[in-house]
């Protein structure tokens, strides 16, 4: 499965990386492949390299202003033109999304995904890697969302909220029949 994830390119405390890199782990064990931003620092590198080094792929999407910060040896890195460009490509190279922590960045990503599983123009499961609580407010957000009428579909049908890696990918994996 080729599985997307959106997350941050900052280097952040253990708190975060070790999920992350346990995610990465299980995500390259499984044989899957990482789509993702394609950059070589801060939390996107800790998952990189897990994947890499656990025998999974890796499929970068870099932007023109980023492409400096491209990892090298990736199995196959895409520079887009722009922003939204890349978060297209993203998209189509992917099976499912999964969305770690990450800034202003990933939330424009995550609500873009969202947005189309909302109004019916993709089926791919997506899962919210809720880390250490950093999404509590965003779910809270999203149930106020739901119970005021702002969703047209159930919230359980838009997005999964894990609060591990393993059940994060046992989701995924079950959503694609995968035993």
């Amino acid at each position: 499965m080729n599985i997307c994830v959106f997350l941050s390119a900052a280097d952040l405390d253990e708190r975060y990386t070790r999920p992350a890199k346990e995610f990465a782990e299980l995500l390259g064990k499984g044989g899957h492949t990482l789509v993702w931003g394609g950059s070589d620092v801060g939390l996107m590198k800790v998952v990189a390299d897990g994947v890499q080094e656990s025998g999974g792929r890796l499929l970068g999407v870099s932007v023109d202003f980023l492409a400096a910060k491209a990892r090298q040896g990736a199995d196959e890195m895409v520079i887009a033109k722009d922003l939204a460009e890349r978060k297209r490509l993203l998209l189509e190279q992917a099976d499912a999304v999964v969305i770690m922590v990450g800034g202003t960045g990933t939330l424009d990503e995550a609500t873009e995904i969202l947005e189309l599983k909302k109004h019916g123009h993709t089926d791919k499961p997506v899962v919210l890697l809720n880390t250490a609580g950093f999404y509590d407010g965003l779910k809270e957000q999203f149930r106020r969302m739901e119970d005021e009428g702002f969703l047209p579909r159930p919230l359980t049908e838009l997005v999964f909220f894990a609060e591990e890696p393993v059940g994060a990918l046992a989701y995924l994996e079950e959503s694609q029949g995968i035993e």
